[in-house]
């Protein structure tokens, strides 16, 4: 779950455009918002109008960290091919064209909110149980990597319930994404790693700039859990980027394309999760 997305109906996250007084975030496999100052008129994304006229396009796409902070390997092969599934609105190496215009303000609530934390959660319940339990021997490196936020979402939704507010059950989209994810942990893993890795991915960059675009909107700025990690995020990142590159170098190179090829389902399947915050 940051800032420069336009919301597809085949992609999640994106990376992040933002205003010049605004540090530019890292680049990683993510959904995410695209701010900048131009008026709305990207692909079948949503448009924001806040107080200070940043315009919000929710697009669905990965964003990786800095290339210059990359060792190569098959992990850059996967930015590459998420960053093609941006326009070139929202990155340099975007190829994807527009789908139409703006169909809708970006008007985030909490109940919306709330909808998309609970999904998030069950996804990422999913992800790491899955991991936990390793159907196949590869998974179990990806276990304990800092990156977890199950239980960071725990919190936050206990935080919530604290205030006053009702949490509601998973809905459609994350349902549908969590049997997605176990059908493919035990017949398909490499399409498994790709979605493995833009959530997580994603989230470090494209989502913590929602996440703070929510806040400044609707919780009075409040940081969640969600948005937190123990140590240095960037180390942490890099150590699964490692791991990544380790079990896909045990890949044919049509294994290898298989999973690339999961890219855009990846995003589909987020993006409609994210569109839960304007539910």
């Amino acid at each position: 779950m940051a800032s420069t997305l336009p919301l597809s109906q085949s992609h999640s996250f994106s990376s992040i455009k933002l205003p010049n007084r605004v540090p530019k975030p890292t680049s990683a496999p993510s959904s995410c918002f695209l701010l900048s100052k131009k008026s709305s008129s990207l692909s079948p994304q949503l448009s924001l109008s806040s107080t200070r006229r940043y315009t919000v396009v929710v697009a669905a796409t990965t964003t990786e960290m800095p290339k210059k902070q990359s060792k190569g390997g098959f992990v850059d092969e996967m930015r590459a091919v998420a960053m093609k599934l941006h326009t070139r609105d929202q990155a340099r190496e975007g190829e994807k064209e527009p789908e139409g215009p703006p169909v809708v303000k970006w008007e985030p609530t909490i109940n919306g909110y709330l909808r998309f934390l609970v999904d998030s959660k069950l996804v990422y319940d999913t992800l790491e149980a899955i991991v936990e339990k390793a159907p196949h021997p590869s998974y179990a490196e990806f276990r304990n990597t800092g990156l977890e936020r199950s239980e960071a979402l725990k919190k936050d939704l206990e935080w919530f319930k604290e205030q006053g507010h009702e949490i509601p059950e998973p809905s459609s989209p994350g349902i549908s994404y969590a049997r997605y994810l176990e059908e493919l942990a035990e017949k398909d893993p490499q399409a498994f790693i790709c979605h493995f890795y833009n959530t997580y991915f994603a989230h470090t960059a494209g989502g913590r700039m929602i996440g703070k675009k929510v806040a400044e909107m609707i919780l009075d700025k409040k940081e969640l859990e969600f948005y937190k990690w123990e140590g240095n995020l960037s180390k942490l990142l890099q150590n699964v980027r490692d791991k990544l590159n380790e079990v896909a170098a045990n890949w044919s190179r049509e294994e290898k394309d298989h999973c690339l090829e999961e890219t855009e389902k990846s995003f589909k399947y987020s993006g409609e999760i994210l569109r839960l915050i304007l539910s």
